[in-house]
């Protein structure tokens, strides 16, 4: 009797998944239908439904970077030190998706009671979904979605480090730069202070003129100072997210053109999230329907099978309600795509149009600091021949020194523009290193 009872379970459990894969052959199932089925289709197939788009997007994507300049070695040294919350949310989500699988294959489990005081029964059931309104189907859809959506997370927190890393070192280079521009200036300013300091000793010049270059010089070193200050805090922050010091590391780096083919990683996320939340309505949607399922048990009690009509929830007055509220999740999450692809749209639009005004603003500030420094030639010049005072060369000299810093600042804000339409677009790291 033994025996026969064991064959009989095996039986079961060998007939159970293919009586399944007829009942759902027959079934239509689909995302807000009205029919689903637990798709207990075969393992390549399984494989095939959870490929995902969106990662190898990702994975596919190239840093516009330069190889071996300044921008890619400080990327380099900050990626080095990459162990963001974002990679282990990523994993998490990776295990989630392997664990819900397989969910069409039957559940296994004891059922253990106490029929009376003096007599314990112990049970092994065996359950296989037949017809569920698609939920298994949506579980692993939505696992595959959180896999996607943490994958977006994770290239969108690298392109951010990445950036704020560039950007510190850009602060770097521009207080560098605005240092020794400073320092030169305050060379050639001292010079003058020297020829005027003489002048008054002689009787030819007074104090005012003295006075205006010394108050001058110290707004000079007051720039030097403060360029320098911005070097050091900019590196010093920067050195803590790099593997190694990077004081080393100066000059611009370059950034290839942004290849606008590319989807926005915002974009990739709204898209990723859209079939999460149409999966979970799936899931919630199934909870409001009846479904069927075939259970089998045996063990210290004689075997039994049998059918189930199940739900998570009863029917009630609301029900018809909250299935409609369901259905509007899709259409809710198109629209958070759309929303998203305009305003990243609007986003780069913006960027660029910023970018090429601050590359016309580098020019044009470029020639007016050719024009004056031609000027200032001339004045240095004529007041070698007597025919220029001393604060009209000095006069020259600031309009020159001027454009000089105001083509600096837009060269550097051009550069920043640059850096963040690359971020917006992935482009700051190749997507296979991330």
């Amino acid at each position: 009797m033994r025996h026969r009872q064991l064959l009989r379970r095996a039986a079961l459990l060998c007939a159970l998944p293919l009586l399944t894969g007829c009942m759902a052959s027959n079934i239509g199932g689909g995302l807000f239908q009205g029919t689903g089925s637990a798709d207990t289709s075969a393992t390549s197939t399984e494989v095939a439904s959870n490929a995902s788009d969106i990662i190898p997007t990702l994975q596919s994507r190239r840093s516009a970077l330069g190889t071996g300049d300044p921008y890619a070695q400080v990327a380099a040294s900050v990626l080095a030190t990459n162990a963001g919350v974002a990679q282990a949310e990523l994993r998490a989500a990776r295990l989630r998706s392997e664990a819900v699988a397989k969910n069409w294959l039957p559940s296994i489990g004891p059922r253990i009671s106490l029929t009376s005081l003096g007599e314990f029964v112990a049970n092994l059931v065996v359950e296989q979904v037949l017809f569920d309104n698609g939920r298994k189907k949506a579980e692993r859809d939505l696992a595959k979605a959180d896999v996607e959506v943490a994958a977006v997370v994770l290239s969108q927190d690298t392109n951010d480090r990445v950036y704020e890393a560039l950007n510190l070192y850009l602060e770097a280079e521009q207080g560098r730069e605005i240092a020794r521009l400073s320092e030169r200036a305050h060379k050639d300013m001292s010079h003058f202070k020297w020829i005027m300091n003489e002048r008054v000793k002689g009787g030819v010049s007074d104090m005012s003129d003295l006075n205006v270059i010394n108050h001058k010089l110290s707004e000079i070193e007051a720039d030097l100072h403060a360029g320098e200050e911005q070097a050091r805090t900019a590196l010093a922050e920067l050195n803590s997210m790099s593997d190694r010091p990077l004081n080393d590391v100066k000059g611009m780096g370059r950034i290839s053109a942004a290849n606008m083919s590319y989807a926005p990683l915002a974009v990739l996320k709204a898209s990723a999230e859209k079939e999460r939340d149409i999966a979970a309505a799936t899931i919630e949607r199934a909870g409001n329907l009846p479904g069927l399922s075939a259970t089998a048990s045996g063990g210290t009690w004689p075997t039994d099978y049998g059918l189930q009509i199940t739900s998570d929830s009863l029917f009630d007055l609301g029900t018809g309600a909250r299935l409609q509220a369901i259905e509007a999740t899709s259409e809710a999450a198109q629209r958070k795509v759309a929303q998203a692809q305009e305003d990243s749209r609007r986003s780069l639009m913006g960027l660029q149009s910023k970018l090429e005004a601050s590359v016309r603003a580098e020019q044009e500030a470029h020639v007016m600091t050719q024009q004056a420094k031609r000027n200032l030639d001339i004045f240095q010049q004529q007041y070698e021949a007597g025919q220029r005072q001393v604060m009209d060369v000095v006069g020259v000299y600031e309009t020159w020194a001027r454009a000089l810093k105001a083509q600096t600042e837009h060269k550097y804000k051009a550069a920043r523009y640059n850096l963040m339409i690359a971020r917006d677009l992935g482009q700051l790291a190749d997507g296979a290193d991330i």
